[in-house]
């Protein structure tokens, strides 16, 4: 090593154990907070879990399938929901599937809960966007076995780090869509309105929202196709779903297990990709 390197690595800056300390603070403070979130997380999903899978497998199955005819009026898409679902029915992934289906679309629901508004605040603030953006840089571009660590030692092993990590993975997707759809707003389309004497709250729920609403719509497709990736590296800080058969075919090399759970994430990943599309409006 030359010596300009051996210096430069002799001041090293103590960065890990700058987060070691300021964890420790987090959990020797407040370890009651993080077990209440954790506690009260776990109760709501395992009780979600609990109802859907009191019902028979084929009652839910139908219900799913009637609910993608509803919302796209398309029988065509219902039978294929309803074959898809009979089809890890057959697999016997079945409660694994229902657990990942409530991970994810709470998962999902939570971030674009707090991306909608966080996105039109930005959009409406450029200074907070300033501040925002290098942010969602550093959420999107964090490896996300990194998000691991600190969410273990704050709440634990279980559902609720499966479901906290799964939304800090999936968040930025809807702030930045959203951030570029109030942007994107034609501005004689805002100075039309203002002339009608239009208030701020009027043209954001009037216009700007209305005209944003696709691309917001993209923003809630990507962030569930987001959390969706997240089930397998859920799985390895304790949160069941179809995560766990992948894991565990992983550490065994079973094939069978590893293509049977691998093809029921690809289904569920279609079978909500459609439904969410038509959630927000029907664009497709």
């Amino acid at each position: 090593m030359d010596p300009v390197t051996a210096w430069i690595s002799s001041v090293k800056i103590p960065v890990g154990r700058w987060g070691k300390q300021f964890f420790d603070f987090l959990t020797t403070n407040f370890e009651f907070v993080f077990d209440s979130i954790a506690n009260g997380v776990t109760f709501l999903l395992t009780g979600m879990i609990g109802i859907l899978l009191w019902f028979p497998p084929l009652a839910v199955v139908a219900a799913i399938a009637g609910l993608s005819w509803y919302l796209q009026k398309s029988w065509k898409l219902a039978i294929v929901v309803a074959i898809g679902l009979l089809f890890i029915v057959n697999q016997g992934l079945w409660k694994e599937t229902v657990e990942t289906i409530v991970l994810v679309v709470a998962a999902a629901a939570a971030s674009m809960a707090i991306g909608v508004p966080v996105g039109i605040w930005a959009a409406h603030n450029e200074r907070a966007w300033r501040v925002l953006n290098p942010v969602l840089d550093l959420m999107q571009t964090m490896p996300t076995f990194v998000y691991l660590i600190p969410v273990l030692i704050l709440f634990g092993l279980g559902v609720a780090p499966g479901l906290i990590v799964t939304v800090i993975f999936a968040a930025p997707a809807p702030i930045r869509l959203t951030y570029l759809g109030i942007t994107s707003v034609p501005r004689p389309m805002i100075e039309a309105g203002e002339a009608f004497g239009a208030t701020k709250r009027q043209l954001l729920w009037k216009v700007e929202l209305p005209a944003a609403l696709p691309t917001i719509m993209a923003g809630l497709t990507q962030c569930i196709m987001l959390c969706l990736s997240m089930v397998v590296i859920a799985a390895l800080i304790g949160a069941n779903g179809l995560g766990k058969p992948v894991v565990r075919a992983l550490n065994t090399v079973n094939i069978p297990l590893g293509l049977e759970a691998g093809l029921a994430i690809v289904v569920l990943a279609i079978i909500l990709d459609r439904i969410s599309r038509v959630k927000m409006g029907g664009v497709k």
